[in-house]
Parts: C-alpha cells; structure tokens; sequence
C-alpha cells in the first residue's frame, strides 16, 4: 500500500471517439454518427454533461491514420469543435490534444486562453509530443526529432506558454471613460522568453481567462513523460491493465510530484478504461464477443506493426509475440502491451484483436455494479483517482455508462450528483491559479 490518502471521489473524462472507441464498434450501432458532423458531437457532448463527466476529451493526431479507422481519418481540429461545444454546454469541461513538436508557444497558448474564455473557465489541454514520421512529412521534415529532443522542446513550450498566460494579471482591463484610458499598462507585461528552441517577446493579445490558464492534462509513462507530468501536469492520462501494475504508477508518480516540489492531490491520475456494459453479465460477455468477431486481425496487425516500427506479418499469427526493442517512438504503450502479452501468455493474433479492439486499455465486462466494483477497488486501494471512459459503442455504450454506472457509483457515495463550481479546474479538486501560484 502507498502513503497516498486516495479522494473519495472519482473524476470521471469521457474520452471521445464520436463513432465509438472499439474498432468494430460502429458496425455495432444503430445510430452511426460523422466524425466531422458537429450537431452529433454537440449530442455527445450533451450526454456527457447529463451524466455530470467532469471532461470531454478529444484526441487529436496531426496526420491521417494508417490504420484506416474512421473517426481518425476524418475528424475535425479539436479547438475549432470545442468552441463549438462550448457555447452548446455549460458545466463540462472540454479537453483538447494539441502537440507541442510541430506547434509555436504563442499561438496555443492564444487558441486554449480563448477556449477558456468561450467556455467560462473550462478548458483543458492534453500537452503531446508527436512521434510519427506521417506527422514529420506533413511538417517539411522526413524523420522525428529524437524522444529526448521532443521533450526537452516540450518543457520550454510549456515554460513560454505559462509565461504568456501570467503576462495578464487580474485587473489589467480598468476602462476609465473620464481619463480615457482601458488597460493598466503595469498589469500587462512582456516576457522577453530566450530560450533554446523559443524567443518569445510577448505578451498575450488576449486578456487573462476565467482559470488563469487552462488544466494541463499529459500521457506517457517513459521516464522522460513521467518527469515532466510530474513538474507540469494537473491531469494525467495512463493505461494500466492490471491493479498491481496501477499502483505502482501511482506511487511512483506520485512521488515524483513531490520531490518536484508539488501537491500530490493537484495531481489527478486518470487511467484509460474500455467499459463493455450489459444489463446482465451473460449480456456483456455476448457483446464483447461479438464486437472481437468483427476484428479486422489484419487491420489489428498493421496497427501492431507502426506502433512497434517493425514489421509483425512475418511471424505466425498463432505463435508467441516476438521481443519488441524499446526505440524512439510511443515508448510507454509498446512497454505496456508486450507486458500484456508475456503476462498473460498472447499470440500474436490475439493481441492484434487487444490492439485494434481496445487501442491497447483495459477492458471491463459486465454489469454496472461489476463495473461500479473495480472503480471502487481502484480508487480505494491507490490505483488511480477516476477514469478517461471509453465507449466501445456509440452512443448505445455511453447511454449505458449514465443510466445505469453513474446512479451506481452515486448510491456508493463515488460520484457528483450536481457540478459544484463554474470551472473545470475547481470541479477537478485542483489548485486554483492565483497570480502568485
């Protein structure tokens, strides 16, 4: 057991794929949804928000995917389609992917101060570093930079962008019709940023938002990605597929918030979670079987094979999954599913169905106090504070998740009846930005 006094409450994020998170999922459906049809994302978001999620999360990739899937070949830019959103909800908060390997400080920094602002205090930014040689072409670049690289750049974006946001201070908008002036200059400041991949005059020309600046949400579970989730995050996305392997993420994680000088409860852990939902469990396992019928085992395997940069069709599909060496790429994902395949003994056939399927989370199947039973195990025994929810099927697999788990994590005393504040960052339990914080 850890030292950590876990909450007694969950967050919850809905992590979003608008045609369902499981490969075959929209196969499934009766009510297929356009990835780019904002009036159905507008619907989700709505969903969501009824069953009172503290984020809906979109993630974001900066090319079109190999792995031929729908709802990311074709999606629409994520800050465009939570301005939407924003006006459209109230309470939610509204994550957003945005790369920090081929985007400028100023410029995100702008785009998520201006969602804060749209959305009253309820934006978020998923903080990534790309690793995909797709991502480098359509950048004028023919590889990508190397893991430490990105990060390095990635701390000093994250150092600019901070910066931009305190170049604001509480006040600075005073307009004063007797002497004509609309700003107070002093509280408006320059941050003259020179650094190694940055020079950034600033200040920000929009004013301070409504959370001082938004929830910094990052993944990753290199050594690299913990260490500076440790220094900059609020939130942190993770896959874990066991409870023992959970807590010892949050442990370490946890304990490296601390020596870096942080509040390990303004450190939110939220692992991934595929939820297949039945109204009984023989319900349940029949969907979950037939959702990995419609696996597409070579789709699964070409998604093996980019995210593990080699090649897997030479293998026998129904013989053990070859060593993976670890290189420059996805590192923390190819770790955890070769874990996955050695600890419980895959083919490489089956776990090509896990990695088209579930994109390599856990799964859980069967009723909503079976559901309602592992959440609560996590959080009490230190394996995560709450869950990015991933409907396997949509919006039947959603709908589910808020008719029937929420009323029971709520009868267990786990879950909001009502939002409590305005902002995402005061209705996440996190600290609340002053200009001296």
């Amino acid at each position: 057991m850890n030292h950590f006094t876990p909450s007694r409450r969950l967050r919850l994020g809905l992590f979003v794929q608008p045609v369902g998170q499981h490969v075959s999922g929209w196969r499934l459906t009766e009510q297929l949804g356009d990835p780019t049809d904002i009036d159905w994302l507008i619907t989700l978001a709505k969903k969501a928000e009824v069953g009172k999620f503290d984020l809906f999360f979109v993630g974001d990739a900066l090319a079109t995917s190999m792995y031929r899937l729908p709802s990311t070949m074709a999606r629409l830019e994520p800050l465009t389609m939570l301005a939407a959103l924003a006006v459209n909800t109230r309470r939610i908060g509204l994550a957003a992917t945005a790369s920090t390997t081929f985007s400028d400080p100023f410029t995100l920094a702008r785009s998520f101060s201006s969602l804060d602002h749209i959305s009253r205090g309820r934006a978020a930014w998923n903080v990534v570093t790309s690793f995909s040689t797709d991502v480098a072409r359509n950048f004028s670049r023919s590889d990508m930079p190397d893991h430490a690289s990105r990060y390095a750049r990635a701390r000093e974006f994250l150092e600019v962008a901070d910066k931009l946001w305190r170049g604001w201070e509480a006040g600075a908008v005073q307009p004063d019709k007797a002497t004509g002036d609309y700003f107070v200059d002093e509280k408006i400041k320059p941050i003259n940023h020179q650094g190694e991949h940055f020079q950034v005059q600033g200040p920000l020309n929009i004013t301070r938002s409504p959370q001082g600046r938004p929830v910094i949400i990052e993944a990753g579970s290199s050594a690299d990605g913990q260490k500076l989730a440790a220094e900059t995050a609020e939130v942190i996305f993770t896959a874990s597929a066991s409870l023992e392997e959970a807590q010892a993420f949050y442990r370490t994680q946890k304990e490296q918030v601390i020596a870096a000088g942080r509040n390990p409860d303004h450190v939110v852990i939220m692992p991934g979670v595929m939820p297949i939902i039945g109204r009984t469990r023989e319900e349940a396992k029949a969907l979950w079987k037939k959702l990995n019928t419609l696996v597409d085992i070579e789709n699964g395997l070409r998604q093996l094979s980019l995210r593990f940069s080699m090649d897997l069709s030479q293998y026998p599909l129904d013989g053990p999954v070859p060593e993976v060496p670890l290189g420059e790429g996805n590192q923390s994902r190819v770790k955890l599913m070769t874990d996955m395949a050695k600890r419980e003994n895959l083919t490489l056939r089956e776990l090509a169905a896990v990695a088209a399927g579930s994109r390599g989370h856990r799964v859980i199947v069967g009723t909503a106090e079976d559901i309602a039973d592992d959440f609560q195990q996590w959080l009490e025994q230190g394996g995560a504070d709450g869950f990015n929810i991933m409907p396997a099927i949509m919006p039947e697999q959603l709908d589910l998740f808020v008719e029937l788990v929420i009323p029971e994590l709520r009868r267990r005393g786990l879950f909001r009846d009502e939002y409590e504040f305005a902002t995402l960052r005061e209705n996440l339990g996190l600290k609340v930005i002053t200009e001296e914080s």
